[in-house]
């Protein structure tokens, strides 16, 4: 190599070095791939992109969850409907809304409500309709029934079902209402279950019948059995208070005044406890409960 060449390579190298210190002093060397800094801002930038991505997808509302209903609810329903449009069911002329007296003062149509209520409690709606027609020939106002001795509300009422319990109850539950209420009836459920013999089922019934306020679903055996049949509860359920929150769960308020007497009249006359009419039934296809032949 000719003395020419070898200064030509020295002046080269040293225009390289010269620039890689001026880089050096103004803070532009380059990290290297996989350094600290790279490692941070490349999670942050991940990091932001996964929670974009989860916001997108909820639409941002974590919280929200859909809410379960069962499959073919409004066709049962509406077939239901159709099959008890003629309104000729015991409940439909018998029921605690046809048992009180219309032209009696409020106080005492509640009163009426009530006690149709307590004596319809495992009772044939013929049987508690008769019973109540005896009492209000009776008279029955509070102070009447206090006036009345066990054994002649015992005759009036027979044959309800338990009826020697239910006139104990009728007299301390009258009672109460004479001194706690004026001689009317609790206004919300809480204290209409104080009262002896009303359960939740009577409860609510109460509310809506004689108080027109849907406080709740009154689930008797009927509502219970059929509910269960059609799988309206997502899981099977025991007991009426526990299938009456296992459908107010789910179904749309305005439903729960309608619910009673519609199933109550639907499981006396289709859906009956031991031999139910599936065959005649307009929900036989797409009930989970029907018998299928």
């Amino acid at each position: 190599m000719s003395a020419a060449q070898s200064a030509v390579r020295r002046s080269a190298r040293n225009r390289v070095l010269e620039g890689a210190r001026g880089k050096e002093q103004s803070g532009h060397i380059a990290q290297k791939p996989g350094g600290d800094n790279d490692k941070k801002s490349g999670g942050e930038a991940r990091a932001k992109r996964r929670v974009q991505v989860e916001y997108e997808k909820t639409g941002g509302n974590t919280d929200k969850k859909l809410k379960w209903e069962p499959s073919n609810w409004r066709q049962h329903l509406e077939n239901i409907r159709k099959m008890r449009i003629a309104r000729d069911a015991p409940v439909d002329q018998m029921g605690a809304g046809k048992c009180f007296d219309q032209s009696a003062a409020p106080e005492v149509k509640r009163y009426q409500v009530l006690l149709s209520l307590m004596l319809s409690s495992q009772t044939r709606d013929q049987v508690t309709s008769a019973a109540m027609c005896r009492l209000r020939e009776h008279g029955l106002t509070v102070n009447k029934i206090l006036e009345t001795n066990d054994d002649t509300l015992g005759k009036l009422i027979y044959p309800v079902g338990f009826w020697k319990n239910k006139v104990k109850n009728i007299r301390q539950t009258t009672l109460i209402l004479q001194e706690k209420y004026g001689g009317d009836i609790p206004d919300n459920v809480p204290e209409l279950v104080k009262l002896p013999g009303v359960g939740p089922k009577m409860a609510h019934l109460v509310m809506d019948i004689a108080w027109n306020n849907v406080s709740g679903i009154g689930v008797d055996v009927h509502v219970h059995r059929i509910s269960n049949r059609l799988r309206w509860v997502k899981k099977e359920t025991k007991t009426p208070e526990e299938t009456r929150m296992a459908l107010e769960d789910w179904m749309p308020r305005d439903l729960w005044s309608e619910i009673n007497w519609l199933l109550v009249g639907f499981g006396q006359q289709v859906c009956q406890p031991t031999s139910p009419q599936c065959t005649n039934c307009l929900n036989k296809d797409i009930c989970p409960g029907a018998k299928k032949k």
